[in-house]
């Protein structure tokens, strides 16, 4: 078994390595968080003149959708970290004529210079990344209206998402992988409730109200084989790096491994399902 570094996996660089990873893999990502998105974005109901911001959009799908919702009267402004998805989001709205605007910048401590304040705040996975969320969530609440309502999506516990750890589980036969630190930054950091609840209210929400997701998520995309999926998780997703890093030995075991796995998993005409739960998470911002 290899034996991986302290830092193997810290926190995302989703301005440089995991922004690029994304953008490569960007229909298969999407595509895997594609029915979340949708839950959230029912549960918010958008309307007609809203100005709506959403934070960590990625390449933009979930901005182009709340545009579409809150129409020419509204306003839709996607806001990421990453340069390049930025520039993709950007590409998509002009090819399909929306009125959705992006801007790259670090949310932690982003002003918006000109720009109003906001009704709404929107986010698919783009909240639990922050090295200070309490400080770097009361920045973004500066950015909203008084008693303007958030909605969220944050994975719920890993253990209930059996997408990830069923993966966790098979590259671990290759490759020591250092176990997570609670509430660090990253996919899970937001799976405790009590510890969210802490976060907003130190940030200034309040009226904090949760529900749960569960479901099924096709690794890989919808359609995946258990070739693709094991492809997909090599190309885009940090154990996968840490594998190709690891000598042709490991990885090609490894990789046999996760297809077989991935094999029990598999439904014609479906993918690659394994369960997955995340929590759909609705507050208002208090008056500064």
């Amino acid at each position: 078994m290899t034996q991986a570094g302290p830092d193997a996996l810290k926190g995302d660089d989703w301005s440089g390595d995991m922004g690029a990873r994304w953008l490569a893999n960007i229909d298969r990502f999407e595509s895997m968080i594609a029915p979340i998105g949708a839950a959230l974005l029912d549960r918010a109901a958008y309307q007609s003149g809203e100005r709506v911001l959403d934070l960590g959009c990625g390449g933009g799908a979930t901005t182009l959708a709340i545009a579409q919702m809150v129409g020419k009267q509204g306003t839709a402004l996607g806001l990421d970290i990453a340069p390049m998805l930025v520039e993709q989001a950007r590409d998509r709205a002009a090819r399909t004529e929306s009125s959705a605007r992006f801007v790259c910048a670090d949310a932690a401590t982003a002003n918006l210079d000109g720009e109003p304040a906001f009704d709404r705040l929107f986010s698919r996975f783009g909240s639990m990344f922050f090295e200070a969320p309490v400080a770097a969530l009361a920045n973004i609440r500066r950015l909203l209206k008084p008693e303007a309502r958030i909605d969220l999506a944050v994975w719920a516990n890993p253990r209930d998402n059996l997408w990830m750890m069923e993966v966790m589980g098979t590259v671990r036969r290759h490759v020591d992988i250092p176990p997570a630190t609670p509430r660090a930054p990253g996919p899970f950091a937001f799976e405790d409730l009590d510890y969210l609840d802490n976060v907003l209210t130190g940030a200034g929400f309040a009226g904090i109200d949760i529900a749960s997701y569960q479901g099924l998520q096709a690794v890989g995309g919808p359609g995946a084989t258990p070739a693709d999926a094991t492809a997909f998780v090599l190309a885009s997703m940090a154990v996968g790096q840490m594998l190709n890093e690891s000598g042709d030995a490991v990885r090609n075991a490894a990789r046999d491994d996760l297809t077989a796995m991935f094999a029990q998993h598999y439904r014609a005409d479906e993918g690659v399902m394994l369960p997955c739960k995340a929590w759909l998470v609705t507050a208002y911002a208090a008056a500064t």
